[in-house]
């Protein structure tokens, strides 16, 4: 199952990612920008395997109980 620190470390970079691409569009900062789609894309994508990981354990301890 996946552990509340990464959940956590994974939400928190999409976050700073949001916060990077709007600061990068009010400045004209065009690779700021992209730098924070890219985070949120990352931390999106690490969410995603987060709540797979969750799901597998899940179906594991229910066809095992």
């Amino acid at each position: 199952m996946a552990d509340f620190l990464d959940k956590a470390k994974h939400r928190a970079e999409e976050l700073i990612g949001e916060a990077k691409e709007k600061i990068g569009h009010k400045t004209d900062n065009d690779d700021l920008a992209a730098e924070g789609t890219k985070d949120q894309i990352s931390g999106k994508t690490k969410q995603v395997g987060d709540d797979i990981s969750d799901a597998a354990s899940d179906l594991k301890n229910k066809l095992t109980n």
